[in-house]
This record gives structure tokens, C-alpha cells and sequence, in this order.
């Protein structure tokens, strides 16, 4: 039986290629409580090198990516004027099942952002 893991990536839609370089935080929320649990920074594929949250870490319950993007756009020349529309991206979501792969990308451009539940 495997065990419940979360990856994440992000994607440049508006250059079309995967984003390298940006800050990700993982918190585990709780009601109006947040823990973070995990950093890491996308590489060249716009992937972290490891599962941002294990599988032995993996509980079900509610968490939070909190995607650094501000600094990604000013880097890649697409961050327009201050304050930055989007600076921070914060995604909430569940995760109810413990043997799941959990996959959350996120897809980016400097004035939009989607994402959904991939495999």
C-alpha cells in the first residue's frame, strides 16, 4: 500500500516554460492556526527536487502553499510596476486521503494564476 505524499511545480504560462527560482512554503492549518512545515524552491523544470511534503510527514487535513512569486517576475522582467499584483499566491485546499499522491501546480502569469488537483 503506498502512502500519501504532496508535489507541486509552476509554470510560466505567459513565457510558456516552467519557472526556476521560486519560494514555496507548505503550512498545515488548524481554524485560524498555520504551521509552517516545509520550504523549497522550484528548480530549472519548476519542480522541487522532493516531495514538498513526505510521505512520512503526510497527515489528512487542511494546508496551505504559499507561492513567492514576486521575485520570480521581477527576475524574468514581467513584474511591472509596485506594489506587484502578484507578490504572494496563497492556495488552501484538503487532503482527505492518506494513500494519495497529492499534485497541486501552479499555473502563473503576471496578472492570473490557476491550478487544480493533478496527478
Amino acid at each position: 500500500m503506498s502512502e500519501g505524499y504532496l508535489t507541486t511545480h509552476v509554470l510560466d504560462t505567459a513565457k510558456g516554460k516552467p519557472a526556476e527560482g521560486v519560494a514555496i512554503a507548505l503550512y498545515r492549518v488548524s481554524g485560524n492556526s498555520h504551521k509552517k512545515i516545509a520550504e523549497a524552491v522550484t528548480n530549472a523544470d519548476g519542480r522541487t527536487d522532493a516531495p514538498i511534503l513526505q510521505a512520512k510527514a503526510f497527515r489528512p487535513g487542511t494546508y496551505e502553499l504559499v507561492f513567492f512569486t514576486g521575485d520570480y517576475l521581477r527576475a524574468s522582467g514581467q513584474a511591472g510596476e509596485e506594489p506587484l499584483f502578484l507578490d504572494q499566491i496563497p492556495l488552501r485546499f484538503g487532503m482527505s486521503d492518506a494513500e494519495a499522491h497529492y499534485h497541486v501546480p501552479l499555473l502563473l502569469s503576471p496578472y492570473g494564476y490557476s491550478t487544480y488537483r493533478g496527478s
